[in-house]
């Protein structure tokens, strides 16, 4: 690659990131510290961080997000931990099957599961139904097990709906460790719970602290869960429900500043302690495998933690696919009546239909946005001599690190009448060009990742080839490069397309008419809807569970490894 070419597109790249990511975050934070005399001019204040940390009300909201954040890490690690152990250490029946199967959590957006597990495990649902049915629930004394702030709600849903996330770091960290450690250690007597704590999981730390950190960003500023558990007293749902009078409350600011800040020091701290882990990151020598077939009671152990983990999984979806169904489902195991009514009513009503159509036109538009720079990327990352392309690299990965809630925020603080952004809002307040931009820069680093992984592998002596032909470096791309990674490119836009559709937080804010809502804010709407709304919702939500299931599969199928893009 020309080297004018690469440094051309690393300063666009670098442009569009400072516009639409630095800014929009920088922008947040300004306001949260900025305060205003009375001729107009600025100057620095913490009096509005000050406001929020003392106010009782916000202050529970933050501890609450904290605490979920915390929590689901550590309810996230127990389930994965053991997983990607039993993972890398044994072969057992079906292990190709169940290790797909236990990525199920991915093909089922969380606030939609939500609605599932809140209907299996509320007062009413089917598990109470069940353990009423068999004796050992007294019906007049019903277990809440959500809990009545619907704080263990929110945990569980985390927890099943982030594990795969923090189960393919830990298992990339195993699947590199060098088994003659472990082994060293055992000849010398050392007991095996004794030697995970001072060998293997030392050495497993990156995968830990990368997988981990994602956990407790992403649970610590969820909103979709948290509103669908009408659990108001967080953080993220506070900032939504004081959405409207931008200009005149500086609280949210200060509370989204607040949110960026805690995610941001946390992403530094696993950035800094993956650093400093250099044991973690020696590859494992050629021809030694530490995979080994134990006895018939340890390969069906092994298979039944698999298959349990995707049962508990698989609860929500569960919940979602028998409530689509469901003519009437209140207080027993099963819905008494069963109907595809909700299906037909769905596609008749005058939400869900152009909702598909909206999602369809953002998403597609980003993608093809995402795919564009994507490949520009990953060709300076891969085929140039700059420097500087290890920090181009780094930077087009911070989207995963930035709180979805945090660019949402600030897309639509900018998007106000008078402000820069707002010459995207289009004709009726159509948030086309606002929720493009923002999908496809949150969704860029799945292409980036794809693309750089097919660049790696392919031979540039055929491009070296082609060139010394006299082929010109445009008829290079198009013949030689592109067919050679096709199937990777094909692999991140999918998953970008996929993921782009139903995103929650950028859908949720800056969506605010229904002619222009997206799938999830439709879901959503649907929820809150008197009636057969749950039911419409839930049959809506089996509708993108297909269509994300076909896409990872797809995903999966072109892209050969799996897991990459959900690795810091």
């Amino acid at each position: 690659m020309k080297r004018r070419n690469a440094i051309f597109v690393t300063a666009i790249t670098g442009l569009l990131f400072a516009v639409f990511f630095l800014f929009p975050a920088w922008m947040v934070v300004k306001q949260a510290f900025e305060g205003h005399r009375a001729d107009g001019s600025g100057f620095f204040t913490l009096d509005y961080i000050a406001m929020v940390l003392r106010n009782p009300i916000y202050q529970e909201g933050l501890w609450h997000a904290l605490a979920l954040g915390v929590t689901s890490t550590i309810a996230t690690l127990l389930i994965a931990m053991p997983l990607a152990l039993v993972g890398q250490r044994y072969d057992f029946p079906a292990k190709r099957a169940l290790e797909v199967l236990v990525l199920a959590p991915m093909i089922l957006p969380p606030f939609v599961g939500a609605v599932g597990v809140r209907q299996i495990l509320g007062v009413n649902g089917a598990l109470n139904a069940l353990l009423i049915r068999i004796g050992t629930m007294d019906a007049q004394l019903p277990c809440d097990w959500l809990a009545n702030g619907r704080f263990a709600g929110i945990v569980v849903m985390n927890a099943l709906h982030l594990y795969p996330i923090l189960y393919l770091n830990i298992a990339a960290a195993l699947a590199n460790l060098d088994p003659a450690l472990e082994q060293a250690a055992a000849n010398l007597g050392c007991p095996p719970w004794k030697r995970f704590f001072r060998v293997t999981l030392p050495l497993a730390m990156p995968g830990v602290f990368a997988g981990g950190s994602l956990v407790f960003i992403w649970a610590f500023t969820e909103l979709g869960v948290p509103l669908v558990f009408d659990y108001a007293r967080v953080a993220p749902v506070q900032i939504f429900d004081s959405l409207k009078g931008l200009d005149k409350n500086p609280i949210p600011y200060a509370l989204t500043a607040i949110l960026l800040l805690v995610a941001m020091a946390v992403f530094t701290l696993s950035k800094w302690a993956l650093g400093g882990t250099r044991q973690g990151a020696t590859p494992r020598p050629k021809g030694r495998a530490n995979c080994v077939r134990g006895d018939p009671w340890q390969a069906a152990a092994s298979s039944g933690l698999f298959f349990g983990v995707f049962l508990l999984a698989f609860i929500p979806h569960l919940g979602v696919l028998l409530l689509s169904v469901a003519g009437r489902w209140y207080g027993t195991i099963l819905p008494d009546e069963l109907t595809l009514h909700h299906y037909l009513d769905a596609l008749s009503n005058g939400l869900v239909v152009p909702s598909i159509q909206n999602s369809l036109l953002y998403a597609g538009s980003a993608t093809l946005l995402a795919l564009a720079f994507g490949l520009a990327v990953a060709w300076v990352v891969v085929r140039s001599d700059l420097r500087c392309r290890g920090w181009l690299d780094a930077m087009v990965m911070l989207p995963l690190a930035v709180p979805g809630l945090v660019m949402a925020f600030g897309y639509l603080a900018l998007s106000q009448e008078g402000k820069v952004f707002h010459c995207l809002v289009g004709a009726g307040g159509s948030p086309f060009m606002l929720l493009v931009i923002a999908y496809a820069i949150r969704r860029l680093p799945y292409i980036v990742r794809a693309a750089v992984a097919g660049l790696q592998q392919s031979n540039p002596a055929l491009e070296e080839a082609a060139r010394s032909l006299g082929a010109s470096p445009a008829r290079v791309l198009r013949r030689i490069a592109l067919p050679l990674i096709a199937a990777n490119l094909a692999a991140g836009a999918i998953l970008a397309f996929a993921f782009a559709m139903l995103e929650v937080s950028d859908s949720l804010i800056l969506a605010q008419q229904t002619q222009h809502f997206p799938i999830t804010k439709a879901i959503y709407t649907l929820l809150s809807t008197l009636g057969d709304g749950t039911e419409l919702a839930a049959a809506l939500g089996v509708w993108a569970m297909a269509f994300l299931t076909t896409a990872i599969l797809a995903a999966t199928v072109l892209g050969g490894k799996r897991g990459g893009l959900f690795k810091l």
